[in-house]
């Protein structure tokens, strides 16, 4: 796979994961808001917030493969910030849940936001493999350990929120009104545009990068393969 290309798909992993936080800005707004939020100001704004922090998310980690040649630990901040800042968005309504002691749901939020902080910091670490160089290199890397937490993670989420929807529904539908076509798929639809245009923006701008063409040096390890950064 040539550098561009690599990039490109990079793009369109980091655009996706930006969906993904809208989308649980989506469930979180619809069924996992705090009962006394129901009806406020967050709960009005939860998700074009949401929508816009994609915008966001994407831009950042899309720009943070442009200086990860000549400043790698600015580019690995920028791109560790990019996705953290839509989690702890998305996250508000849980954290407050959880601070109260709310029963139900909770135990499957709890688990989710466990399996989400080793999944962040299995990403910034990168143990067990700097603590062993060549160690890990086909089995315990930290990228694979970092994979698996997450879909751990996504799991206990879907249940969590699988949860509210059977014991909340009921309670929501007498204080919201029913969810309509722009409030759903019209954001949905404006956020995957406005993504897809930031990706375009940044692939059209990878002739120009610095290095754009180069991958990243490999790092030899001690079984004398190499590894990326």
């Amino acid at each position: 796979m040539s550098a561009r290309a690599r990039h490109i798909c990079y793009f369109c992993d980091y655009g996706a994961l930006s969906l993904y936080s809208l989308g649980c800005a989506f469930a979180y707004g619809a069924y996992a808001m705090p009962d006394h939020w129901v009806s406020g100001v967050l709960h009005h704004y939860f998700v074009p917030v949401a929508a816009f922090n994609s915008f966001v998310c994407t831009g950042l980690s899309c720009y943070s493969r442009f200086p990860e040649l000549e400043h790698p630990r600015l580019s690995k901040v920028l791109r560790t910030a990019a996705f953290v800042y839509p989690f702890l968005y998305d996250n508000i309504p849980l954290f407050c849940r959880v601070s109260r002691g709310v029963p139900g749901a909770m135990a499957g939020y709890c688990y989710h936001l466990l399996f989400a902080l080793l999944t962040g910091f299995l990403f910034a670490s990168h143990l067990p493999e700097r603590l062993a160089p060549g160690r890990f290199d086909y089995v315990g890397h930290s990228h694979q350990l970092f994979h698996i937490c997450a879909v751990l993670g996504t799991h206990f989420q879907l249940e969590a929120i699988l949860c509210d929807v059977c014991s909340r529904r009921a309670w929501l539908q007498g204080r919201l009104p029913a969810p309509g076509l722009p409030g759903t798929f019209g954001t949905a639809g404006l956020a995957f545009l406005g993504n897809a245009a930031i990706i375009g923006a940044f692939t059209a701008a990878l002739p120009r990068a610095p290095g754009s063409f180069v991958s990243p040096p490999s790092v030899p390890t001690e079984a004398g393969r190499c590894r990326d950064p």
